[in-house]
């Protein structure tokens, strides 16, 4: 299947695999990289710029195709190297950079010159016409339904997408809610040129996660994700659990007068306690709804394969039906 994402990045399949913290090594890059999608290390992640150069040079050893790097650009007292970080993406030779997170413009200059391929990540038509201003390749745009933070404005994908075709030149992938070859060519019909799977790809083999991580989500439904921190403007979809619980009765009984101190114990230093401890109430961490449509763990390769063939079937068989149908 080829369209303007496939041949913008050099892959085979119009699949990205999100950048998700403690989730995006190696192991899995790399697998969705060898079955044709294109994989993405978390930069931040990583400890520091070397520990980054360290994990390329690993993903490196375990695929020939190619595979990007993700760098979230966060507000901070104390920011991450991200000098170095993108110095180490320029010269290990990467050709796909994801940005997320605040406005990347100050390092897009740095990163076209060296013949990167910057996608940015956006929740709103707003945000990705200001990605495209700034000389972005392509934008990933986040539907309210996405894992992780879709925003502020709520609004999902089959009014999203359609809007960000409407007013996009460049290309740009569907994310939040995508899991099978039904999302793909949905997807696709709604002006995207492919789509970015993060809860899916955390459900494979290969994620090198806890595995009562991925039982906690073949187990959910679509009714088991919650926001939160939306009182502080900060809204995160995650899985619902005994410390996300905790979080929410905090933010109901502290109203508008709720600081972020009052939840760090249910959001600071969570991730590493579930992704490589396995303690899945422990507080809050990213999940999609689409949760309610994943129902194992394959390896990667079966997973692309499944959601191709499946795709290829829905164009050829059921579309292909209906536009004979009409004539």
């Amino acid at each position: 299947m080829k369209t303007r994402i496939t041949e913008l990045f050099g892959i085979e399949h119009p699949i990205v695999q999100g950048g998700m913290h403690f989730v995006g090594l190696a192991e899995l890059a790399s697998a969705v990289s060898s079955a044709g999608g294109l994989g993405m290390i978390t930069a931040l992640t990583l400890p520091g710029p070397e520990g980054l150069a360290a994990e390329i040079r690993r993903c490196k050893a375990m695929t020939d195709r190619p595979f990007g790097v993700n760098i979230t650009f966060l507000p901070s007292t104390r920011p991450p190297d991200y000098a170095g970080i993108v110095r180490v993406v320029i010269e290990q030779g990467i050709p796909v950079v994801e940005t997320a997170g605040n406005n990347p413009q100050q390092w897009i200059g740095a990163l076209r010159e060296a013949g990167i391929k910057v996608i940015h990540k956006c929740t709103s038509v707003r945000h990705a016409l200001k990605a495209q201003a700034i000389g972005c390749d392509a934008v990933s745009v986040d539907g309210f339904e996405c894992g992780g933070h879709p925003g502020e404005d709520d609004s999902p994908n089959f009014i999203l997408l359609p809007r960000a075709a409407d007013e996009l030149t460049i290309p740009f992938i569907a994310s939040g809610g995508m899991a099978d070859g039904r999302s793909l060519v949905a997807a696709l019909a709604l002006g995207a040129e492919g789509m970015n799977m993060g809860t899916r790809f955390l459900c494979t083999r290969e994620a090198p996660v806890h595995q009562k991580v991925k039982d906690a989500i073949i187990a959910a439904s679509e009714l088991d994700t919650r926001l939160v921190m939306r009182p502080l403007r900060n809204t995160e979809r995650v899985l619902n659990n005994a410390g996300v619980e905790r979080l929410l009765d905090k933010e109901r009984s502290l109203g508008s007068a709720i600081k972020f101190e009052d939840i760090i114990d249910e959001v600071a230093g969570i991730y590493p306690k579930v992704m490589r401890d396995g303690e899945v109430e422990a507080g809050a961490w990213s999940c999609g709804m689409v949760a309610g449509l994943i129902e194992d763990a394959p390896t990667v390769a079966e997973l692309i394969g499944r959601i191709m063939a499946q795709a290829d079937r829905i164009i050829a068989e059921r579309l292909a039906s209906l536009a004979r149908g009409r004539t």
